[in-house]
């Protein structure tokens, strides 16, 4: 998938909505997301309210994109029913927020992966400004919109990095 290859964080928007069929889309792939005995631990928060994007950037230093992107989705994790002792479900959150990045790059959209947890007072003043009920833990703000911005695409891949066996 070329999209793993161009994905970027973007941090400036156009002034242009984000259509419900394609935040429907950006869901849908998200729930796609494998998870850990097919626990499914997630919810979302779609976001369009300016005054509540523009709140988060006023105690959330890494998410000042929320000023220009037209929506976010805050992606959150349902702490009542998890199976495993809770094992697995950051993995689950992980996976299903990578889903959203990688789809938006689909549409042409782009995404800011914007973490809250496990930072307890980001998990605290979000969890309040979206009255999310106390078993629900905001894991990422996904800012999303049409790109305003074009960020290069650099080579990552590091052999380095690469073991084989052992260490």
């Amino acid at each position: 998938m070329k999209e793993i290859y161009t994905r970027r964080s973007i941090r400036k928007y156009e002034d242009k909505p984000v259509t419900d069929e394609q935040i429907h889309e950006l869901l849908r792939a998200a729930m796609y997301a494998p998870s850990a005995g097919n626990e499914k631990p997630w919810h979302f928060v779609v976001i369009k309210d300016r005054a509540i994007l523009n709140e988060i950037t006023t105690y959330h230093p890494h998410t000042q994109m929320l000023k220009e992107a037209p929506l976010a989705i805050a992606a959150c994790c349902d702490m009542s029913n998890l199976k495993y002792d809770g094992a697995f479900w950051l993995q689950d959150m992980g996976a299903c927020i990578q889903n959203i990045l990688l789809q938006a790059e689909s549409m042409g959209l782009g995404t800011c992966w914007c973490g809250v947890h496990a930072r307890q007072e980001l998990v605290e003043k979000v969890s309040k400004t979206l009255s999310l009920p106390e078993h629900i833990i905001p894991v990422a703000i996904v800012a999303v919109g049409y790109p305003g911005e074009k960020r290069e695409v650099r080579e990552r891949f590091n052999p380095e990095r690469v073991h084989y066996n052992k260490w």
